[in-house]
């Protein structure tokens, strides 16, 4: 079996520890960009290939082991933070943000209209 990294021209030797974990970085940064997240120009139009040539090139950097458990364990806590503060909000928070939302969102009763008075 050939090892397919080898076949890619930008890949360095030994800069990953396993092909698994060259997917496992593309995959997620393929979905940063197709969640909007900036990129550097690239001669290639689609988000997988863009990513895969962001990771080989050693643009993307990663945690592996304890640092990667302790970053995920610090980015809960933080989202658990957000939803505690958003859960905590006061009726006049609320009213102002249902306020702030009925310029895009109407959902009024609306009036039936074709029916005749006889």
């Amino acid at each position: 079996m050939i090892d397919m990294l080898r076949l890619l021209p930008q890949y360095t030797q030994g800069e990953f520890d396993s092909r698994h974990r060259l997917a496992i970085l593309t995959a997620q940064r393929a979905k940063h960009i197709v969640q909007g997240s900036r990129h550097a120009p690239s001669r290639f139009t689609k988000e997988t290939a863009i990513a895969l040539d962001e990771v080989l090139r050693g643009q993307i950097s990663y945690l592996v082991g304890q640092e990667a458990r302790d970053a995920m364990k610090e980015a809960k806590r933080g989202k658990e933070g957000e939803m505690e503060r958003v859960a905590l909000m006061t009726g006049d928070d609320a009213k102002e943000i249902k306020k702030e939302l009925s310029v895009y969102v109407d959902d009024s009763p609306k009036p039936v209209v074709g029916e005749s008075e006889e």
